[in-house]
């Protein structure tokens, strides 16, 4: 655990042999927590395949499908940010895909995703959740680490 004073920790960890942006995401990540004002604690995102994200949704969350990100915080109200952020590496190869990004602006995505969650941001499900402040929240993130010298658009 990074001690007083210094920033967040971040984990990047994967059981496939991808090519993972981790210098992106690591900085993705603590740019998230910088913005959303979090200090201090721990965040750990792992990269896992069908088989491995299809196995986490189903014994949480009793569907059996693969998903993009599943993010658990670990921390007890009023101590530092613990958190795991898993992403379907597939899944996210195959959601890049289909909206014509490149795969790493997808993974940043996923992350900046997984760590709103972790700070207690939620949406609603379904077509609701493209509309919502977590995710205009999240693009705005997104647009900043990506283009850190142009204003967002839109």
């Amino acid at each position: 655990m990074p001690s007083q004073g210094q920033s967040p920790g971040v984990l990047v960890n994967q059981v496939g042999s991808w090519s993972l942006p981790a210098e992106l995401l690591e900085r993705g990540i603590k740019a998230v927590l910088a913005a959303e004002g979090t200090g201090q604690g721990e965040v750990s995102i792992t990269f896992l395949d069908d088989e491995g994200i299809v196995d986490l949704n189903l014994r949480f969350f009793d569907k059996d499908q693969p998903t993009d990100v599943i993010a658990f915080a670990l921390q007890e109200k009023g101590e530092p940010l613990l958190g795991d952020i898993y992403v379907g590496y597939e899944q996210a190869r195959r959601q890049a895909s289909e909206l014509s990004i490149p795969l790493d602006e997808e993974l940043l995505r996923l992350a900046i995703h997984g760590t709103l969650h972790l700070l207690g941001h939620h949406h609603p499900e379904g077509e609701e959740r493209f509309g919502s402040e977590m995710f205009r929240r999240q693009e705005e993130l997104l647009h900043r680490i990506l283009h850190p010298a142009s204003p967002p658009s839109g």
